[in-house]
């Protein structure tokens, strides 16, 4: 099998998928690569430039099926504040050490580290451990994907 597009999440019907990818954050920039799917066949993705792939995007094959990209869950750390303000700086703090941070609203999820933990908690933020899939914003530098005259997302 072989993938050379992305469908990014949310533009496909998911139900549909004819198999699945698990990989972690770590593992989802990525450009050409083998890949084993959960049905334990073997992809090569084969795209024109490397793209940070997201929980939920799909990965179109040759033949006109489309894989599942799927984020197993990982140990997180949920940060709430009293306020917007408390928030805004909590997130400065972890945008100035270079963190990859997942916006959620008034949320925000890091990976799970007990020393930037103190350091929120210092800072006034709460913060909940918890176990999810890790889909932080894509950085200023990175390519996200996109198709057609849709921006990118």
């Amino acid at each position: 099998m072989r993938a050379a597009a992305v469908l990014s999440a949310g533009t496909w019907d998911a139900a549909k998928a004819v198999d699945r990818v698990l990989l972690d954050f770590d593992h989802r920039h990525r450009r050409r690569i083998l890949l084993r799917t959960d049905g334990g066949r073997d992809m090569l993705l084969d795209l024109p430039e490397a793209l940070r792939l997201r929980h939920g995007d799909g990965l179109q094959l040759d033949n006109g099926g489309v894989v599942l990209v799927a984020a197993p869950p990982e140990d997180l750390l949920e940060i709430q504040a009293h306020d917007e303000g408390e928030l805004v700086r909590i997130a400065w703090h972890l945008g100035n050490r270079h963190l990859s941070v997942q916006v959620l609203g008034a949320r925000l999820r890091i990976r799970d580290d007990h020393v930037i933990r103190a350091m929120v908690e210092r800072l006034g933020g709460q913060v909940a451990t918890l176990q999810a899939p890790f889909d932080p914003e894509v950085g200023a530098y990175e390519h996200a994907h996109h198709h057609g005259d849709d921006p990118p997302h």
